[in-house]
């Protein structure tokens, strides 16, 4: 029996009856909301009705700020050992979770093939683990700000029916919380893979940039 935590999400929809729907996946302590100002930024010209689906993570104790209870996709442990950081089980809860509201959106009407999973850091890590595995065709990954998570289990685990699914990665380089050799270590580790990656990275910290929205409008016109 399916016990997934059911994702609470913000929606927007950029016409009626969408045809295809971008998952936006936040990262540690913020919310779906908080991808609001994105959306609304995003210039869908030439794209087909959108919907955006804006969950949130549940609220969790964080180790790697003392406990501090915020939302999270998973727990980060208080080491320097950035492998023994991960949080195995969290993880795939929140895969499962993800997983759950793409189905969502295919009961829904929409194509797996018109459903782009987006996340940001601790979001972008859920987005590539979760779309790498997904049993069914998506149209794309966007990854920003992250890193690939549990790297040793992916060439096993992940699913044939997305190994030509388009990856979009991009990092600030000048980024102190998750730093771009992580990011850049991703890249290259489904590069190796055979995935098809576009890699940008622009001069900023842990955030998004103008350049970077319009970089993600030109490649959602070539993926949907």
């Amino acid at each position: 029996m399916d016990r997934s935590p059911q994702l609470e999400a913000i929606e927007l929809e950029t016409a009626p009856h969408p045809t295809a729907s971008i998952i936006i996946l936040h990262g540690l302590g913020a919310a779906g909301g908080d991808f609001i100002p994105v959306c609304r930024e995003l210039d869908t010209t030439g794209l087909p009705p959108l919907r955006y689906v804006m969950p949130s993570a549940p609220v969790m104790p964080v180790s790697l700020n003392g406990g501090y209870e915020m939302r999270a996709w998973y727990d980060i442990l208080p080491t320097n050992d950035l492998a023994r950081r991960e949080d195995e089980a969290g993880l795939r809860r929140s895969h499962q979770a993800i997983s759950a509201l793409i189905d969502r959106e295919v009961q829904r009407g929409i194509a797996p093939e018109r459903i782009v999973l987006m996340g940001f850091s601790q979001g972008c890590a859920m987005a590539l683990m979760t779309g790498l595995r997904y049993p069914h065709r998506l149209a794309g990954i966007v990854a920003l700000s992250g890193y690939l998570p549990l790297p040793g289990t992916t060439e096993a685990e992940r699913h044939a029916a997305n190994q030509h699914t388009p990856v979009f990665m991009a990092h600030g380089s000048h980024d102190d919380v998750v730093l771009m050799s992580r990011g850049q270590a991703a890249q290259a580790e489904l590069s190796r893979l055979g995935y098809a990656v576009q890699w940008h990275d622009y001069a900023i910290e842990h955030g998004m940039c103008l350049d970077e929205i319009r970089d993600i409008e030109v490649w959602l016109r070539k993926v949907l």
